[in-house]
């Protein structure tokens, strides 16, 4: 797809809705998304359209970044994960049976729009019941590769990231920068090869959480991807510190899947990479003027020299 994020004016994002057989009002609302674009349409109540939900949820995925087929997975995957039982919010299928529609340049999704609430904390039974949700989406993940999806590398994560943000680490900084950088990725090399890969999360950090009522659901598939249970395990906790609340999530996980815990030795080196990788991951967007806005910082010494100083924490904890 060859689109362009500065065409998706009102009119453009209403057809598309409008070619799925919907009948929207007119109202748009954009909704926070660094990646996509993400939309809020309100719809006509009429017996003739094939969704009654008062709103739904357009999303327009970034051009370039996946082909049909690697999106057609995500959406499976959550389905699978529904009909095992799973809270999930998978996108609607359309009159074709699809469940992407090709517009304007875009592939494009419709989804219902979900009422929960991002939890500012979490209780001790929240913590065995997150882990029971994580277990029970790794085992659905554990029953087939995603063939269209990425594989969790240092390759395509840490040292295509590291050559992307070359040119943007602070001079002063740059030496140290990259030395430590290649000692993580070549240690977290290393240990990856040692686990096997199922399709996970990709992504699971607690901003990928929703409460409604009490029940706990994983949203935003976007970086789905075959890879070790662990990289879904480590970003749940909020402070690396914090060991009772890693051990609840642990606990609630082990009750329905069984957990190789030496890949607990990979969290540091993970840490490590996924810094280098979310700064590549906005040097590559730097050419849309949503990430200049949003992260000004990233062409500062300060911002370089706090990610040296958090690989150098990450160095310092590797076994």
């Amino acid at each position: 797809m060859t689109g362009d994020f500065k065409s998706l004016v009102p009119e453009t994002i209403l057809t598309a809705v409008e070619k799925a057989k919907m009948f929207p009002t007119g109202e748009v609302r954009q909704l926070n998304s660094y990646e996509n674009r993400v939309y809020e349409i309100i719809l006509e109540p009429t017996p003739l359209s094939p969704i009654q939900d008062k709103s739904i949820i357009a999303k327009f995925y970034r051009p370039h970044r996946w082909s049909k087929e690697s999106i057609r997975e995500e959406h499976e995957f959550i389905e699978n994960l529904a009909a095992e039982g799973m809270p999930a919010i998978g996108a609607f299928r359309l009159f074709d049976g699809e469940t992407i529609l090709e517009h304007h340049g875009f592939f494009t999704s419709l989804f219902p729009k979900f009422r929960g609430r991002m939890p500012q904390e979490f209780l001790d039974d929240d913590l065995l019941q997150i882990g029971r949700r994580l277990a029970l989406l790794h085992n659905v993940g554990a029953q087939k590769v995603a063939e269209h999806r990425p594989d969790f590398d240092t390759e395509d994560y840490g040292w295509q990231s590291l050559e992307r943000i070359t040119q943007w680490i602070e001079p002063s900084l740059h030496h140290d920068y990259k030395e430590i950088a290649k000692e993580i990725l070549e240690w977290v090399d290393d240990g990856l090869a040692e686990f096997p890969y199922i399709r996970i999360h990709g992504d699971c950090h607690r901003g990928n959480l929703l409460q409604l009522e009490n029940e706990f659901y994983f949203i935003d598939f976007d970086d789905f991807c075959n890879g070790p249970e662990v990289q879904d395990l480590w970003m749940l906790v909020a402070d690396p510190n914090d060991q009772r609340e890693f051990d609840l999530i642990l606990k609630g996980y082990e009750e329905l899947r069984d957990f190789d815990r030496s890949q607990l030795d990979l969290i540091p080196g993970l840490r490590g990479l996924r810094i280098i990788m979310y700064a590549g991951w906005i040097a590559a967007r730097w050419h849309d003027p949503f990430f200049k806005q949003t992260f000004p910082q990233f062409t500062t010494y300060n911002y370089w020299a706090d990610e040296l100083a958090s690989l150098k924490a990450c160095v310092n904890k590797l076994t």
